[in-house]
């Protein structure tokens, strides 16, 4: 029963789009059998993410004003993937891009979706470790302030509200967790 789709739809039409996003609404018959509509973000590219540990378990966290949000925020390394490429090489870019940062070795940590009542967003975050330092090479959207800092002090920021991006909290909390476990 839960693997059925309870949703009709009659008409789709695509109202926006732009090289990052596309929306459509649907015309549809929701669960209760009610006409509506739903609008549906679809996104062109993976929404990667990179939690850096070095051998002190240190971590980087990269601070920039989000234009949605109208807020500073701090986050792990973050970036899009195309969709017709290894979301790893989209990470190891994107780490380059952010931090300057070079991992020698890649775990996947998770996969998730970030809006899942209004997108098809799609996530992926990884940890890197055997670090080395280098020039980071930000694209011309955005103004990264780039902080180093205890794993710790990471996840406290993570408890406490200071982070409030999906992505870092999940990576910062699953990372914690498999440290406790002996496992990273």
């Amino acid at each position: 029963m839960e693997e059925t789709n309870p949703w009709t739809t009659l008409e789709s039409r695509k109202i926006y789009e732009n090289n990052w996003i596309s929306l459509t609404e649907h015309q549809v018959i929701n669960p209760s059998g009610g006409r509506g509509i739903y609008g549906e973000v679809h996104f062109r590219n993976h929404a990667i993410g990179i939690l850096p540990l070095d051998e002190e378990l240190n971590t980087w966290l990269v601070g920039q004003y989000r234009f949605p949000l109208k807020a500073y925020s701090w986050e792990i390394p973050e970036g899009g993937g195309p969709l017709d490429q290894p979301l790893l090489d989209s990470a190891k870019r994107e780490l380059q891009e952010e931090t300057g940062l070079i991992a020698g070795s890649w775990t996947e940590l998770l996969r998730m979706h970030l809006s899942n009542s209004v997108s098809d967003e799609a996530g992926v975050v990884f940890i890197a470790r055997e670090l080395t330092m280098g020039p980071a090479e930000p694209e011309e959207t955005e103004e990264l302030v780039l902080r180093k800092l205890p794993f710790e002090e990471a996840y406290q920021m993570a408890l406490d509200g200071r982070i409030t991006d999906s992505m870092s909290i999940a990576a910062l909390l699953k990372t914690k967790l498999l440290l406790l476990e002996g496992k990273l």
